[in-house]
């Protein structure tokens, strides 16, 4: 997949995935990962930015894995931010298929 295509995607993603249940970053990345390449740290340098925003709030949870997880909650706000985000993308990729329909025509 075109990084350019990803890059503006995956902050939707990431809140996407937090909608209904809280995930640590690695839990994150796996879920994303199942569908297209990332970068971890890409996905931490979003994490961080959503968490400046108060888009998510984190918390500590003991693991019996090894030392304790940060988890990521979505906040009300960023559930609101979420819902903008999946309208403004569904507009865009209506908007896009009608151009390449478009173009597909006149040829």
């Amino acid at each position: 997949m075109n990084p350019q295509l990803k890059k503006g995607t995956l902050e939707l993603c990431v809140l996407s995935l937090l909608l209904h249940e809280d995930k640590y970053g690695y839990e994150l990345t796996e879920a994303i990962s199942r569908e297209m390449t990332i970068a971890t740290g890409t996905l931490y340098l979003i994490l961080k930015r959503l968490k400046d925003e108060e888009y998510v709030e984190t918390y500590l949870m003991e693991s019996v894995e090894g030392p304790a997880r940060k988890y990521y909650h979505l906040t009300d706000k960023g559930r609101v931010y979420q819902q903008q985000m999946k309208k403004e993308w569904f507009d865009f990729i209506t908007t896009v298929n009608c151009i390449i329909e478009r173009g597909e025509t006149n040829e």
